[in-house]
């Protein structure tokens, strides 16, 4: 992978994102407005806190999900990909351009998100608040780099939305959300296990009740940030230049 084509097309797409205030203002702004309204649903501090850490993983992974997917692919069918592709970038040159420039949507997301929810709508936790956000920044990050992926395989921007209960939702079922993994049934918590987002929910409530860097939390962080990675090599091995 060559940095600096990263680098560039980063900037590329920040400049992009500049341009149109609709799409920051809901990655930016839409998590922290679910939260005040969960925050009012179980209108009390104590059942706000107990929710608030699963959903502060949901809310960015699928958001995230969601505008890339759509971004990635619109780049793809209006020809900008194949253009691009005409100079000296790789592929993954390009998907790691993405993941820096939505990663970094992603940080102003989750800080916005965790600062509401922490001075405003009362959630308390007992770990670490740094900890806190760089758990929710890489979940938005893995929503991100699933988005790549799912635009390969998408020819509209209907179908990229399609994936969404394809691959968000299972997650979100089967992520201990609204059940714990281990009461499932044994089917149910294989699909769990093997589901980033699982992991990324369990480390967030992990952090809200301990203050403590223990090893389960390390492997949730490790699995996490592995899952991206793998679906951006994946997202480039299957990249295709433009839309048939």
């Amino acid at each position: 992978m060559n940095v600096t084509f990263a680098l560039v097309t980063a900037r590329r797409i920040l400049t992009q994102l500049r341009h149109d205030h609709r799409t920051v203002a809901m990655m930016v702004l839409v998590p922290t407005l679910l939260m005040v309204l969960l925050r009012f649903v179980f209108n009390t501090e104590q059942a706000f806190s107990a929710a608030a850490p699963a959903l502060l993983a949901v809310f960015p992974f699928a958001i995230m999900f969601i505008v890339t997917s759509i971004t990635t692919l619109r780049e793809r069918t209006t020809a900008t990909l194949e253009r691009l592709m005409t100079l000296p970038i790789g592929k993954l040159d390009l998907l790691f351009g993405y993941a820096i420039a939505f990663g970094l949507v992603a940080m102003a997301q989750v800080v916005v998100a965790v600062g509401v929810s922490l001075a405003w709508l009362g959630l308390e936790i007992d770990g670490s608040i740094w900890l806190l956000v760089l758990i929710a920044v890489l979940d938005a990050l893995l929503g991100t780099a699933l988005g790549l992926l799912a635009s390969a395989f998408a020819r509209t921007e209907f179908q990229a939305v399609q994936f969404m209960p394809a691959i968000v939702m299972p997650q979100v079922l089967l992520c201990g959300l609204f059940a714990p993994r281990e009461s499932m049934t044994p089917v149910l918590e294989w699909l769990s296990n093997v589901m980033p987002l699982s992991y990324a929910v369990e480390a967030l409530e992990s952090t809200t009740r301990s203050n403590e860097l223990g090893g389960t939390l390390v492997r949730d962080l490790v699995i996490v940030a592995g899952s991206a990675v793998l679906a951006l090599i994946l997202g480039a091995a299957t990249l295709r230049r433009r839309t048939p």
